[in-house]
C-alpha cells in the first residue's frame, strides 16, 4: 500500500515523537518502529479533511458563464403576462 516507509528504533521515537507523529500527517509516510523483536507501525488512519470547495455539493441546474451574458438574453418567449 505504501511505496516507503521510515523505520526508526523505540528510542528514537522516545526522542521526539511529536515531530515524528507530525511527520507522518504532512507527508502521510508511515513509521516503523522496532520493539523486541517485533515490527509497529504508524499510520494517518482517516482521510484528511476535504477543503470547503471539495464539499461542495453538485449543482446541475446551475448556469456557469458570465453573468453579463444573463443580462443581454432575450427571455421573450419565455415570460408570459
Amino acid at each position: 500500500m505504501y511505496s516507503e516507509c521510515v523505520k526508526i528504533t523505540a528510542s528514537k521515537l522516545r526522542e521526539s515523537v511529536y515531530k515524528l507523529l507530525d511527520r507522518v500527517l504532512e507527508t502521510g509516510i508511515p513509521i516503523e518502529i522496532e520493539r523486541r523483536g517485533r515490527t509497529l507501525k504508524i499510520v494517518v488512519a482517516d482521510e484528511p479533511p476535504r477543503t470547503k470547495l471539495e464539499r461542495l455539493e453538485p449543482q446541475p441546474d446551475a448556469i456557469v458563464g458570465d453573468p453579463d451574458d444573463l443580462v443581454h438574453l432575450d427571455w421573450s418567449s419565455e415570460w408570459k403576462p
